[in-house]
Formats: C-alpha cells, sequence, structure tokens
C-alpha cells in the first residue's frame, strides 16, 4: 500500500514544488501542490503534469487522487 510520503517523494523526483503537502489513507490521496510549472497552463494541463510526474503509479498503486495545483502567486494568495 501507497503513504502519501511515497507519493510525495514521487512528484518531487519529477517536479519542482515550491510547496507539497498529500493526505490520504493508502487508495485515496488528496494534494496540494505548489509549482512554478504550473505558470500559465490550464487545470487540466496542471493534472496532465502531475499524471505525468506519477506515470504508471497512477493506474498501478494509486486509486485516487484529488489535487489543487497551484502557482507560487496563486499560493501565496490564498495564504493571506
Amino acid at each position: 500500500m501507497v503513504t502519501p510520503q511515497q507519493i510525495e517523494g514521487y512528484l518531487n523526483e519529477k517536479l519542482s514544488c515550491e510547496h507539497l503537502a498529500v493526505d490520504g489513507d493508502g487508495a485515496h490521496f488528496e494534494a496540494v501542490i505548489v509549482s512554478a510549472a504550473f505558470e500559465g497552463k490550464t487545470r487540466v494541463a496542471r493534472h496532465q503534469i502531475v499524471y505525468g510526474a506519477l506515470g504508471d503509479r497512477m493506474r498501478e498503486e494509486i486509486h485516487a487522487l484529488s489535487m489543487k495545483t497551484l502557482t507560487p502567486a496563486e499560493w501565496s494568495a490564498s495564504q493571506s
């Protein structure tokens, strides 16, 4: 069973994140991912970047992943 920490590790290997938090129960996960790679991208394109970073793990290990994908500026604005 995959852990939230493993998912964080998988994402950090392939995606430069300013902030990354993953929570879950081994099958269903929620993530907040803040990356400059999302600049100028639609929400769908952002999710595709994350799916690309996770690769086959999305089919084999991770049953469901709900995510918030934010740019550093969006993250900063949401914290105030």
